[in-house]
């Protein structure tokens, strides 16, 4: 008995992981470890994907820091690493300032012009948003299939328009921009083109989503900006990993909410939602930077929506925070069902 025992413990050890986020039941716990310091505001945590320090108790700025890889795409790597790092800043009501990027490089199917453009892109990206290249890391990598970009970000935010993880009440009011999957339909008609053609979708269309990446664009600096000017809001949250309904049910996490959700207005794109059928996807567990979730009070949406409506962009009402024990529920013309859940993304299907 001793003996398979041991084998068994040895056996769980080794067995592989999902490929996409480490699971929530294995990081929760190794988080609950985590030492913290005076100076710390706001640590690690689940569906957290800001840190918050103090680096000057007497002064009036907390500094915060992000981290985000980019493990997927490779055309345009440059420009989405730059993006989901500063869109990660914004969710905490702040500017990014300074990045540091490090490059993992495969040994094979990378030229030295490869690495000039993915090298300009981010420059250019870090150009447009006022953003500060400060250092990093590069090399080749061995055991890599593609390259492998990942950043540290780190940005200001005045002490009293910090715009905490676990701000949301019930009650308020939850608003998304733009729609999803953006991130992940570009993605897919960038990488992907020649299985969307076998599987019959028009090029016309894959065109629209690999356009996504510049229109409407992946970055929600600009909408997070103009709703923290226009209302006091209470969380903030960008749609990654996991897409919409994993970030829905982050952001109700972390406020110890339950969230109805008003299925039939979502506002998921119609060419996106198309490739996501082709390739028997679901659109709602698609990766989705580009898209901003905002928890408000009812008084204030108005405030907002027209605030976020003045940069051309579309803001709607998807959800209302309820009490916890009422859970995480969608509500259509179809009925009432259990908001969906996806263990890891669903773009780690088709790669």
């Amino acid at each position: 008995m001793i003996r398979f025992r041991a084998m068994s413990d040895e056996h769980r050890s080794r067995a592989s992981l999902p490929v996409g986020k480490l699971p929530v039941e294995q990081l929760r716990p190794m988080l609950a470890r985590v030492a913290s310091r005076d100076d710390v505001v706001v640590g690690p945590g689940v569906g957290r994907d800001v840190a918050v320090v103090d680096p000057d108790p007497a002064g009036d700025r907390y500094w915060l820091l992000t981290a985000d890889p980019i493990t997927f795409a490779t055309d345009e790597i440059g420009r989405y690493a730059v993006t989901v790092n500063a869109n990660d800043i914004a969710t905490a009501g702040g500017v990014p300032r300074w990045l540091l990027a490090t490059w993992l490089l495969p040994e094979a199917g990378c030229s030295p012009a490869d690495v000039e453009r993915w090298s300009e892109q981010l420059r250019t990206r870090c150009e447009e948003l006022g953003v500060a290249l400060v250092g990093g890391h590069t090399e080749i990598t061995a055991g890599l299939d593609r390259p492998i970009v990942s950043c540290a970000m780190v940005g200001d935010v005045h002490k009293d328009r910090l715009v905490r993880w676990d701000g949301m009440g019930v009650g308020d009011v939850v608003l998304c921009t733009k729609g999803v999957p953006l991130e992940g339909a570009s993605i897919l008609a960038r990488e992907k083109r020649a299985t969307l053609l076998e599987a019959g979708v028009p090029e016309g269309l894959i065109e629209e989503c690999a356009g996504y990446l510049y229109d409407p664009g992946l970055s929600v600096v600009a909408e997070a900006g103009a709703a923290c000017g226009a209302a006091r809001v209470h969380a903030m949250h960008d749609p990654t990993e996991g897409g919409l309904a994993t970030a829905l049910a982050e952001l109700a996490e972390a406020s110890s909410v339950g969230l109805r959700v008003e299925g039939d207005t979502l506002p998921v794109l119609e060419p996106a939602r198309r490739l996501c059928r082709a390739l028997d996807l679901d659109p709602l567990g698609l990766i989705a930077s580009g898209a901003l979730l905002l928890a408000v009070a009812p008084g204030d949406e108005i405030a907002v929506t027209a605030a976020i409506a003045s940069l051309g962009v579309r803001c709607v009402r998807i959800a209302t925070a309820v009490p916890a024990a009422q859970g995480l529920t969608m509500v259509s013309a179809a009925g009432e069902r259990p908001l969906p859940r996806f263990a890891r993304d669903e773009i780690a299907r088709v790669f």
